[in-house]
């Protein structure tokens, strides 16, 4: 199996990554773009209409229509910061009709992982296109390696990109066709990996970038965790338990320095696997996550972090005793009866006895003091909320109640206006 432990260290050992011989990243773009893009306006003027012989003198002058060189790609109608190069593949039709056009696999594969990248959504309906695509493209060791460091380049520097990229990596590790010697798409996903695991107890004490940078490549090898899906001999789909171990070691070297930055990244991690992890662990009758949770009590205690930090650890413990906010419900088959069920009169309305005492039906007394409810509301004629009477014209209530102003009252409402007025003015 590809997901057991090989000697050498935690991921599995392969050939260095070569450096690519396509062209970079970017060749050739400017190029494309220029064959596809929109042309400008028009140059034509617009001609002065004739104004007739009785309109010679003076006659009115008609400036013609302005035009401009100006091509509705130019950068002035982009907002700033934004790529103007970005998605130009999508603008009339869907991604994969307008692939032919690339002039490199760089230029192809970034594209599309831009394309993801802005919209998600397109996920589900355009990837088999693109793995079709990359099987008649990459046939050989080098695209290989080039194409799994685009995609790991892109799941660890833009920003949200993490979890899209591990369904990005799933995929195609079980439709590429591809697998050379050196290793198939997974293996060498994993040896680009193993290359960033190896540093990590350098990077949680280099500065804020080196850490910024090796936190998301931890997220992303969480995300790769969830969604990497191994097939085994028989049929049965697993996680790789390689990446399993190697979360545990990469949560002790945020541990091991526990500083803000690192803390948080803990945090995340846990957020997101913490469940997973756990009910991995003590399948294989290991406590790994308590001797976890033992640590973090500890750094609450004495690790110098702030106290925010500090707030999320102890919440995270809190979850964790909740059982990662996960509930159980009653067994689907059984129906719910209250006896069974503590929740069963949860939904049901609360009603007031004629002392005021709110029951339900979860009440003993629930039918003798429902009835004596009903018999109290038939005392009263039926009203809607503003007064309007439902039961008939022949029964009055509101219309009989005298709408004249006591004159005492009236008085005393007229010097209140008088007043008012008289103060508004000044």
């Amino acid at each position: 199996e590809e997901q057991q432990h090989q000697p050498g260290g935690l991921f599995p050992q392969q050939e260095p990554l070569r450096p690519p011989k396509t062209a970079p990243l970017g060749t050739g773009m400017a190029e494309h773009l220029q064959k596809t893009g929109i042309q400008s306006g028009s140059q034509d003027k617009v001609p002065v209409p004739d104004s007739g012989p009785e309109m010679a003198d003076p006659q009115l002058a008609v400036d013609p229509v302005a035009t401009s060189n100006l091509s509705v790609k130019a950068p002035e109608f982009y907002p700033p910061g934004y790529n103007q190069n970005f998605n130009q593949n999508f603008t009339d039709s869907s991604f994969e009709n307008r692939c032919d056009g690339y002039l490199t696999l760089a230029e192809y594969v970034q594209d599309f992982l831009n394309h993801l990248t802005e919209q998600p959504g397109c996920f589900d309906t355009e990837i088999e296109q693109f793995a079709e695509t990359l099987n008649g493209w990459v046939i050989a060791d080098e695209a290989l390696q080039e194409l799994v460091e685009l995609i790991y380049q892109q799941a660890t520097s833009v920003p949200n990109f993490s979890y899209m990229g591990a369904r990005l990596c799933n995929y195609l590790s079980h439709h590429l066709t591809i697998s050379p010697q050196s290793g198939n798409f997974r293996q060498l996903l994993l040896q680009r990996c193993r290359t960033e695991y190896e540093n990590r107890d350098e990077a949680t004490k280099g500065d804020e970038t080196t850490r910024k940078l090796f936190h998301a490549f931890v997220l992303f090898l969480a995300e790769l965790y969830l969604n990497l899906e191994i097939k085994g001999t028989k049929g049965q789909v697993t996680r790789a338990e390689i990446l399993q171990e190697g979360l545990r070691e990469l949560l002790n070297s945020l541990f091991s320095n526990p500083v803000d930055s690192n803390l948080i990244c803990a945090v995340k991690l846990l957020k997101l696997t913490g469940s997973v992890l756990e009910d991995a662990w003590k399948e294989k009758g290991k406590n790994d996550m308590e001797e976890i949770i033992q640590r973090i009590e500890n750094v609450v205690l004495d690790a110098n972090c702030s106290r925010d930090v500090k707030h999320m650890l102890l919440k995270l413990v809190e979850l964790r005793s909740s059982n990662w906010g996960r509930v159980h419900g009653t067994t689907p088959h059984t129906e719910a009866t209250p006896e069974n069920d503590p929740n069963y009169f949860m939904n049901e309305p609360t009603f007031y006895t004629s002392d005021g005492v709110p029951f339900t039906a979860a009440d003993p007394d629930y039918q003798e003091k429902y009835q004596e409810l009903l018999e109290r509301e038939d005392l009263f004629p039926y009203y809607e909320e503003n007064g309007a009477d439902l039961s008939g014209h022949g029964e009055l209530y509101f219309d009989e109640i005298d709408d004249e102003m006591d004159p005492e009252i009236e008085e005393a409402y007229e010097k209140f206006c008088l007043e008012s007025e008289h103060n508004r003015k000044q």
